[in-house]
């Protein structure tokens, strides 16, 4: 008799959940990013600097992590190397921004940086641009 919860798991529901991960957490980041591009002008002007390389080069860091590299993500394009400007970021937005607080205000961060740490030692799964690409 086949037992209903088993702790097994195959490769597909591992390559399945790995693609929820990006989805999920490319999809969410990615509002983020596109609202700080549409508004840059605006942004660039008081948008923080906490790396000292000023507020036009850190905005447009962030827009290219939480936009572009959040979109390539969720087609599994590249995928270890567009997490990392993701986790730099949310690094920087978790321990710099709000100042270590994974329980409160960075608790979103913290669950952002989480997911793309996961990713980018699991990588994209089966289902993926780079799977079909053969990298």
């Amino acid at each position: 008799m086949k037992k209903l919860f088993s702790t097994r798991y195959s490769e597909n529901a591992v390559s399945f959940s790995l693609l929820v991960l990006r989805m999920a957490a490319g999809g969410l980041m990615i509002p983020h990013g596109f609202d700080k591009l549409i508004h840059f002008v605006a942004q660039s002007k008081d948008f923080p600097d906490p790396l000292g390389v000023g507020s036009v080069v850190s905005l447009s860091l962030v827009i290219f992590a939480e936009f572009f590299c959040a979109a390539l993500l969720i087609a599994g394009l590249m995928t270890r190397l567009v997490v990392i400007p993701l986790v730099v970021t949310m690094a920087v937005a978790v321990f710099i921004t709000h100042h270590g607080d994974v329980m409160g205000d960075g608790q979103q961060a913290t669950l952002f940086l989480a997911g793309y740490i996961v990713l980018l030692f699991c990588g994209p799964g089966k289902i993926s641009f780079d799977r079909m690409l053969g990298n």
